[in-house]
């Protein structure tokens, strides 16, 4: 009863401050485990939790030789644990950079947005008639100047001619990646880093790259497969497959022009128009 009293009391006293403090922690929380769900990191805390059970228990019982010895390895382990997991850590930062109290509008307005699209849309479906292979990335938030600089530069306007000739089999620039800024292709034949994941073995390198690039930004990958001339599009990691003219206008319209890859939520929300994730 004395407790129930101490929590009334608790409640009674608490201020506007103390409900913002509370709820502003709770987000922070809940965001936390949205970004390690289903990743290396959400293993990781299972570990740690069960260390630090293990560690207390040592301690109420007297294990002094246990409780020093674990107390002793997490000190060293949480400097091994910075390093091992830097590329999580940089991507959960550019996470919250990316947010939406932080973000700008990228393009200057949705005429430009759709124009873009349907140049993207008409090069990548007459290339997908061809079984032509294409990788195409539109660059966001996140800057792509490290992976610009592996490719040759281009600076020029979007258009389904130019994708489609610098894609052309044979031509000196098809093998590698194209990466639009806004309404301009800044640069072709671009290496791209190759994602980690256990992807389906029917997918070849341009797919794994797709995928690599999204893990690091919040860029938006089109594939074109030579093999079949199927149309893939990868947005956070996640490859979906089998995008016709018009689904892919659609569904690029309104990641470009509503941001929703800034929020590690929405990828969820857009699932009706990205259509069945390809099986890992």
């Amino acid at each position: 009863m004395n407790g129930f009293t101490g929590i009334m009391d608790l409640i009674k006293n608490m201020s506007i401050r103390n409900v913002i403090d509370i709820l502003i922690v709770a987000y922070i929380f809940y965001e936390f485990y949205i970004f390690i769900k289903q990743t290396r990191a959400e293993q990781l805390l299972k570990g740690l939790v069960f260390i630090a059970v293990v560690m207390k228990l040592s301690d109420w019982f007297g294990l002094v030789t246990l409780y020093w010895l674990i107390k002793n390895t997490l000190t060293v382990g949480v400097i091994a644990l910075l390093i091992i997991f830097q590329p999580e850590l940089r991507k959960a930062l550019e996470h919250l950079g990316r947010s939406r109290f932080l973000t700008k509008k990228f393009f200057e307005s949705d005429e430009e947005i759709q124009k873009v699209v349907d140049e993207i849309a008409v090069a990548v479906n007459n290339m997908a008639k061809t079984k032509t292979g294409a990788l195409i990335v539109i660059e966001q938030e996140t800057g792509l100047n490290d992976f610009v600089a592996s490719g040759t530069k281009i600076d020029g306007i979007v258009s389904s001619e130019l994708l489609e000739n610098i894609f052309f089999e044979n031509s000196p620039l098809h093998d590698g990646a194209v990466i639009i800024r806004r309404d301009r292709i800044v640069a072709a034949g671009c290496v791209l880093p190759l994602t980690e994941q256990n992807v389906n073995k029917d997918l070849g390198t341009r797919h794994r790259a797709a995928i690599g690039v999204t893990e690091s930004s919040d860029a938006i990958s089109i594939v074109v497969s030579e093999e079949t001339g199927t149309i893939s599009l990868a947005i956070n990691g996640r490859l979906t497959r089998g995008y016709n003219i018009e689904r892919l206008k659609n569904v690029l319209t309104k990641l470009l022009i509503h941001n929703m890859f800034t929020d590690s939520t929405m990828f969820k929300k857009v699932k009706i128009w990205l259509g069945k994730t390809n099986k890992k």
